[in-house]
């Protein structure tokens, strides 16, 4: 069998590996409402509630995932507001807290970030946490990437695994922090053309190789998986969200029917061509579509809401140019989602992208060295002790099990270790909503029209 060939199945191998299983979400529960309860004995933080956001929220985080958390303080039924100051001193109070009441470790105060944060890690499995306040923003967008990931099932596959493996997912290094990742597998899900005569030109003579003509010539992702982020929200979500005099429930409805309507008019479409790439496919052609990807940013910047790369200079909104990457946010524009990447790394980066690339399309690669680029000497060792492949794998999804939250402050989510039955044009929307115990997250269900 030729590395090509190999690589599908060792894909879909990691992919057992690092998808949560039932255990991985219960111990994440268990540490949101233990911080609960913290929460609850700082005077300065009554009536303030714990929502989960990132990548447990949005269905894309691994086995070994962080957990971010956001403090949302009591403002009755208007979004809250709170200065950085006043959100460091509640921090602070928070800090002392989780120190009096132990089960935490490594607590770190990052005060003069953009945005103020507790780092530590619970006792319970060593679970790293990040503790935000007021980070509605960060709360909605970890929703929209749940949304946009059942769209298709494989933008959730993809990535991030391989991108810890090579060492450019760390922002704290210079690097791409998990969400500009998330925006580039969206770039390239969304984007139908692929300028190859520009990486193929700058590629160091090594890397140009015959064989990338042969897998993927002018074209990848087509017909594409998902359209320009303007089709899913055709505004400045941020923007809609912002303001003490915004009614907290009528703005996030707004939002979520919005995209809803959009997502159901997406999947209904008969005559759309729905793309029967394989993840391997995907993969590669990720790989090939940002090799260039140092050498674009100087001139060009990524915008998910069009689905195009696009000139800085004709952009005002991207001037002055003092990144070395842009990768507009499309739900809080013009945020530049790369804005921690450093010129160094992004050279590194770029030559990660194509190292991969190479060695994958080589014809001398077994599953031993395949799963050596792809994955963490973590999940490395993990393969002896992996159960046989079984049988049922649709072409690069994996369905892993999602608990399905009803109320607030229902005990144990009883229902987290349940599969969600749902029609196959469903589209669960991951919901906040008020009570008079607290907030917590729902998934409701459009119908479709189709």
């Amino acid at each position: 069998m030729s590395s090509y060939g190999m690589l599908e199945p060792t894909i879909r191998d990691i992919l057992r590996v690092i998808s949560p299983l039932g255990e991985d979400w219960s111990p994440r529960f268990q540490i949101i409402d233990e911080l609960r309860a913290v929460v609850q004995s700082v005077e300065s933080l009554r009536g303030a509630t714990v929502e989960p956001y990132g990548s447990f929220v949005s269905n894309l985080f691994t086995r070994w995932g962080d957990l971010d958390i956001s403090i949302e303080l009591a403002n009755g039924s208007y979004i809250p507001s709170a200065g950085k100051k006043h959100k460091q001193t509640l921090l602070k109070d928070l800090l002392k807290a989780l120190r009096k009441r132990g089960g935490w470790h490594n607590l770190q105060f990052v005060a003069n970030a953009r945005v103020p944060i507790l780092k530590f890690q619970s006792n319970y499995l060593n679970i790293s946490c990040d503790l935000s306040i007021n980070n509605l923003s960060g709360q909605m967008k970890s929703k929209l990437l749940f949304w946009i990931n059942e769209i298709d099932g494989r933008f959730r596959n993809m990535v991030k695994e391989w991108a810890k493996a090579h060492g450019i997912n760390d922002s704290k290094s210079g690097t791409l922090n998990s969400y500009c990742l998330s925006s580039l597998i969206i770039f390239h899900f969304q984007s139908y053309i692929y300028y190859l005569n520009a990486s193929f030109v700058f590629l160091p003579p090594s890397l140009r190789c015959g064989s990338i003509l042969s897998f993927f010539p002018l074209q990848t992702c087509v017909p594409a998986l998902l359209p320009p982020m303007k089709e899913i929200y055709p505004g400045n979500m941020v923007d809609d969200l912002t303001g003490s005099f915004c009614v907290r429930a009528v703005a996030e409805r707004h939002v979520e029917e919005v995209c809803a309507e959009n997502i159901t008019k997406f999947i209904s479409d008969k005559s759309r061509q729905r793309n029967q790439s394989s993840l391997s496919e995907l993969f590669i052609s990720f790989l090939a579509k940002f090799s260039d990807i140092s050498l674009r940013a100087l001139e060009q910047g990524i915008c998910l809401y069009t689905g195009q790369w696009e000139p800085i200079d004709s952009n005002m909104r991207w001037l002055p140019k003092t990144y070395a990457l842009f990768v507009e946010d499309p739900f809080e524009q013009p945020a530049n989602s790369a804005r921690t990447v450093s010129s160094r790394q992004l050279g590194r980066i770029s030559e990660v992208f194509q190292t991969t690339h190479h060695v994958l399309i080589s014809g001398n690669q077994n599953q031993h060295s395949l799963i050596a680029t792809l994955v963490t000497p973590q999940v490395s060792q993990l393969f002896a002790r992996m159960p046989a492949n079984p049988s049922g794998y649709n072409s690069g999804y994996i369905a892993t099990p999602r608990p399905q939250m009803h109320s607030p402050m229902q005990a144990q989510y009883q229902n987290q270790h349940r599969r969600v039955n749902r029609r196959p044009n469903d589209i669960p929307v991951n919901r906040s909503v008020n009570s008079s115990q607290g907030r917590g997250q729902q998934f409701w269900r459009p119908r479709s029209d189709k």
